[in-house]
């Protein structure tokens, strides 16, 4: 078991979740530059204003004292999640044309975009610099081992097997293969294998194990019961490390839509999500396994992000660009009542949300069970 000190949760949640949201932020600060809007406020947290300053432009950059995300609040609008302010037509014309509303639907579409494609790009330069000068773990997806009394032996599957695909989808990588099954106990699967240059389909059905991580914890996942043979870094050319990087992305962002329609279909559960304190952890035990683990975590958290601000969900980057998507459609703004409503419930949405993510946080480090035992 790895003990990792308090404070280095508090540091490494810090210095993973600070440069994101910078990164985010400035995504859609620049755009907002290019395409001629002011921004009165650039901020990094939330709340009271702990340190601050006013650049040339005029624009108000600070820190708040709640490290969980920033905003961008760029001239005309009436809060920190862009709705208009009712006073922005009233402007004299030469302030009024560089507000945010004033702007072509294509433009502030472009600036709300710009966000989560940084947060893409951000992470594609890491994973581009791993594998330049790291080196990229590759596994391909042959079998090394075949646990005894598994899921694979029953079924019959041997080491050296190469799994070609599983339940029809194709696997690439050795680590598809977990991410395929784990959430999928007692489901009987068609995997497809390649052996001595024949293909074959074996039936195969994961069972639900508990384990442990190295630092101690306890989780839950459905295993098939193989390992992977040895994990090779190998070192791509300058000129292939971003199209390396582009691909790893892919497959991440793939890999956390197919959670996400777990979670729709019911076939994940909501205990499954974490929040703030599982990232500061996460982030804790990266910053102790050095700074290659938490320069790596913080590539991952911020592909996901990216694709979490890119949900069609009021208050988020994709809520903005579906009501932009349907004023371009209509070539009007969708009712300013239906707007606010939506908005309430993008609202109320994110705070049930962080509810519950701050409750299966405080479960997994034990809380509830200790507050059982006190009652009981």
């Amino acid at each position: 078991m790895h003990d990792v000190p308090v404070w280095l949760y508090f540091v490494g949640f810090l210095l993973v979740l600070g440069p994101l949201v910078f990164v985010h932020e400035y995504g859609h600060y620049i755009v907002g530059r290019w395409c001629g809007v002011k921004a009165d406020t650039f901020s990094i947290g939330f709340g009271r204003k702990i340190l601050g300053w006013t650049d040339k432009r005029g624009t108000e950059w600070k820190i708040g004292w709640l490290p969980l995300g920033g905003y961008v609040q760029f001239a005309g609008d009436r809060d920190a999640v862009s709705q208009p302010d009712a006073e922005w037509q009233s402007l004299p014309a030469a302030e009024r044309l560089h507000t945010f509303p004033a702007q072509p639907v294509w433009k502030r579409a472009l600036i709300v975009a710009a966000g989560p494609v940084t947060n893409f790009l951000f992470a594609i330069l890491i994973l581009a610099g791993f594998a330049g000068f790291v080196g990229t773990p590759t596994s391909p997806p042959i079998v090394g081992s075949v646990q005894a009394g598994s899921a694979a032996e029953a079924a019959g599957l041997r080491s050296g097997d190469r799994i070609v695909s599983i339940d029809g989808r194709q696997i690439d990588v050795f680590m598809d293969i977990p991410m395929t099954v784990a959430h999928r106990p007692g489901e009987t699967m068609a995997v497809r294998i390649e052996r001595g240059g024949a293909e074959q389909v074996f039936r195969v059905t994961p069972r639900l194990v508990r384990e442990k991580d190295q630092f101690g914890k306890e989780f839950e996942r459905a295993l098939i019961g193989v390992s992977p043979g040895k994990v090779v870094f190998e070192k791509m050319p300058l000129a292939e490390a971003p199209l390396v990087a582009m691909r790893q992305t892919g497959q991440i962002i793939r890999q956390t839509g197919e959670v996400l329609g777990q979670l729709l279909t019911g076939n994940r559960s909501v205990k499954d999500l974490s929040g703030p304190l599982k990232i500061a952890q996460v982030s804790g035990e990266a910053a102790s396994m050095g700074p290659e683990a938490l320069i790596y975590l913080a590539a991952l958290i911020s592909i996901n992000l990216g694709f979490i601000n890119l949900l069609p969900l009021p208050m988020l980057d994709g809520g903005h660009l579906l009501f932009y998507a349907y004023e371009a459609i209509r070539r009007r703004p969708a009712p300013a009542q239906a707007q606010e409503w939506a908005f309430r419930f993008g609202f109320a949405a994110i705070v049930s949300l962080m509810l519950v993510v701050t409750f299966n946080d405080l479960g997994s480090f034990g809380l509830w069970d200790r507050i059982a035992r006190l009652i009981g």
